[in-house]
């Protein structure tokens, strides 16, 4: 006569163990409900697949498919198979210009399909989410792309929450935020210098730049003014090389990566010798034009990895650009040993390369 009430106690305690749904609200305020931590994602843009990994020791086991439209760079993949073989088995479900294959993702039955802000704009890609929706398919979107000051720690969050990550994405959040804060009280009084970026910098066709939203953001956070967003509207576009010198910035910030090589631009990130990001540097500021600026004269100028702006590793970023700004102010900060707590505390892989580069002396 026992056995009923511990059978009622044990079923009791079974219940209060089950899972329970994960919900979490995405970037656009949308509820998002699974019904156990997504193991199985569809990722909108494969380069995302680190950022996972910022907050998984094996990220790639999460992934059955990806969209290679934005994919992760070829260093930083190879330093994923090297340790992660599986990946050469996360299927293409997309290449150029946001494309997107529905049928290419239902066939890969996914708990949770990622996608962007980006992705929001596109009526190809709302009905795509549509249908993905209609199919029974959860779709969450994030964004460290286009504010990123904004969006990227409600995205970690968000992705911590679906993939049962929540204490992971909370560790780096700390992070992220303690030395954000640290940049942010030290700017509070400070002047701004007036900014160009030059973005997917070329000694020829000058000038790509940048206005509200990504490195506008990064410049401002940093307490920089970027001249850019008065002259362009949207997140990128063209002045010419008379407006910038016309404009007469007190620095020159020049981005660059392994992309810009077949242009003969500036050579930045993963795997790139630090010679050869110095000597891409050198030719890009030697330029007519560019090498009469004032701020390359007196040596004002920087190149940057172009590829910070799609993961919260651009903490390290702005950190660098918070040193050259206003170096008396931040004489302490040093972003390198930024990058490499980031790697060996949080990152499943770590990835040698030139980051930023400078005028020889």
């Amino acid at each position: 006569m026992f056995l009923r009430p511990i059978l009622a106690a044990v079923l009791i305690a079974l219940a209060g163990t089950a899972q329970a749904d994960v919900t979490a609200t995405d970037i656009l305020g949308r509820q998002v409900t699974l019904p156990e931590p997504a193991h199985r994602i569809v990722l909108g843009e494969g380069r995302h697949l680190s950022v996972l990994g910022l907050m998984h020791d094996d990220p790639v086991a999460l992934v059955a498919g990806w969209r290679l439209d934005k994919p992760l760079d070829p260093p930083t993949l190879d330093a994923y198979r090297a340790k992660f073989p599986a990946i050469d088995a996360i299927k293409s479900v997309g290449a150029g210009n946001r494309d997107l294959s529905v049928e290419a993702v239902i066939a890969l039955q996914p708990d949770l399909v990622v996608l962007t802000v980006i992705d929001q704009n596109d009526p190809k890609m709302t009905v795509a989410r549509q249908q993905l929706e209609a199919a029974g398919i959860p779709v969450a979107f994030v964004d460290f792309f286009s504010h990123p000051q904004e969006n990227t720690v409600p995205s970690l969050r968000i992705l911590g929450a679906l993939t049962g990550a929540d204490a992971r994405a909370d560790e780096f959040v700390k992070f992220y935020e303690s030395h954000m804060n640290r940049i942010r009280e030290r700017l509070a009084d400070a002047p701004r210098p007036r900014v160009f970026m030059h973005v997917h910098a070329a000694p020829v066709n000058c000038c790509s730049t940048v206005g509200p939203g990504v490195f506008h953001d990064f410049v401002t956070t940093a307490g920089g003014q970027n001249i850019g967003a008065e002259a362009v509207q949207g997140v990128l576009g063209n002045v010419s090389l008379e407006y910038l010198i016309g404009a007469d910035p007190d620095f020159y910030i020049a981005t660059g990566g392994t992309h810009m090589a077949a242009r003969g631009g500036l050579v930045l990130g993963p795997q790139v010798d630090a010679e050869d990001a110095q000597a891409s540097f050198d030719k890009l500021i030697a330029a007519p034009g560019i090498s009469s600026l004032r701020a390359v004269q007196d040596g004002h100028a920087a190149g940057v990895w172009h590829l910070f702006n799609d993961s919260p590793i651009h903490i390290v970023l702005i950190e660098y650009l918070a040193k050259t700004f206003h170096p008396d102010l931040f004489e302490d900060l040093d972003p390198m040993a930024t990058m490499r707590q980031i790697e060996a505390t949080f990152s499943p892989v770590e990835v040698p390369g030139s980051w930023w580069v400078t005028p020889q002396q």
